[in-house]
């Protein structure tokens, strides 16, 4: 619902660009560690860029799109897929950019409009339901075309008033951003602790370790069903979903793995196939490997399975899982709908070093753990508080 006190006007008349992006000749196989970032459908997220998994190109492939160039406040929109209608500002740490095809950069005149409030206004719930029925009205693939953005009625409010609107907004989206920067730092500390103690091998005493056929003489190779209780994911009929909080959360796999934490949106009533909280998820549909964390109990579906160690070394057991799928699909096939089964997931072969070392390391990062787990509750209740404060804004009920 849109203030009546507000002008709608047409995007497509105050947009000096509306446009989605290309491939690089040579697909995947031309993306490096560095130089021009490209950005694609899993980067943008409703009000925040995911920097895990941004590609980048050589100068000579940043070239060939130089026509799908992203600048500074462009907003982006996903087009097409299961990730369409979520929307951001690009980050201006990630420019110089270029976009995919599933990407759409929407480019404002700054005469007229703050790009923050057109952002903010797009994740609005009554944006984010237009434009997944618009999405979901031409066939089976769900797609925004350009003349769909274009005709896309915005509010047109002062651009003082779309400054005051986009400022009290970000305040809450600076405090989340913040948080997330702290969990980076936790994250990373944790990291490098277990490269420092489990693949260097510098471990407390390991002065005195004597090593026999490449590892620490009384550690051991163990398989994952060894080491952990395997719980593989099943979905539920489509009659058991719902958005209005019945049953439990539920996750389906592979797309939403951008943060350490699963965020959820949908609920089932069928309680089959459950996690438990703080269960490690690993997707098993390519490409398998991603991984996060459940805070809370869910229902998975079958693009996942839940691991939980069986001593309870739960910080330990995610770092050595980030540590043996450190490439997405290496033990899937890459095809779209492979999957690997419980016997070949369950298969994979892990270190396992004593359980002195195991228990000294969970000592160090379970609170680094319990704080990313506080900085993610927080960060919900600022995302619900910003989105309750979102549409009363953009309708006009809150004056600012």
């Amino acid at each position: 619902m849109i203030s009546r006190a507000w002008s709608l006007v047409r995007l497509g008349d105050f947009c000096s660009k509306i446009g989605s992006g290309s491939t690089p000749r040579g697909g995947e196989a031309v993306y490096q560690e560095g130089g021009v970032s490209f950005i694609r459908s899993q980067n943008v997220y409703n009000g925040s860029f995911a920097l895990e998994g941004l590609a980048h190109l050589d100068e000579e492939h940043a070239d060939q799109l130089k026509g799908v160039t992203v600048e500074s406040a462009d907003v982006l929109l996903n087009i097409t897929g299961d990730s369409v209608a979520r929307s951001c500002r690009v980050p201006d740490e990630v420019l110089p950019a270029r976009v995919s095809q599933h990407v759409a950069i929407i480019r404002l005149r700054s005469d007229e409009f703050d790009s923050r409030f057109v952002g903010y206004f797009l994740i609005s719930p009554f944006m984010q339901d237009t434009m997944l029925s618009l999405a979901g009205s031409g066939g089976t693939r769900k797609a925004l075309t350009k003349e769909m953005i274009e005709r896309f009625e915005v509010p047109h409010p002062p651009r003082s008033i779309q400054q005051r609107v986009a400022d009290i907004l970000s305040a809450y989206d600076d405090l989340i951003e913040n948080n997330r920067r702290r969990m980076a730092l936790l994250e990373d500390a944790a990291r490098q602790l277990y490269r420092e103690w489990f693949v260097r091998l510098r471990f407390p005493g390991y002065e005195h370790a004597r090593i026999v056929n490449g590892v620490p003489e009384g550690w051991e190779r163990k398989t994952l069903s060894e080491l952990a209780r395997i719980t593989m994911g099943q979905s539920p009929e489509s009659r058991f979903y719902n958005r209005d909080g019945q049953g439990l959360p539920f996750h389906q796999g592979v797309a939403d793995f951008a943060e350490r934490f699963v965020t959820h949106r949908v609920y089932s009533t069928a309680l089959n196939r459950v996690a438990e909280a703080r269960d490690i998820l690993c997707s098993v549909r390519a490409p398998v490997g991603r991984l996060n964390v459940t805070p809370d109990k869910i229902v998975i579906g079958r693009g996942l399975a839940a691991v939980r160690s069986k001593t309870g070394e739960q910080s330990l057991l995610f770092q050595q899982l980030c540590n043996h799928f450190f490439k997405e699909d290496l033990i899937g096939t890459g095809a779209i709908f492979a999957s690997v089964t419980q016997t070949e997931f369950g298969n994979q072969q892990l270190l396992d070093p004593p359980q002195t070392l195991r228990r000294a390391f969970e000592d160090v990062v379970v609170p680094c753990d319990e704080q990313l787990r506080a900085l993610h509750l927080q960060n919900q209740k600022l995302h619900a508080a910003r989105d309750l404060l979102l549409p009363r804004l953009m309708n006009g009920e809150i004056a600012v």
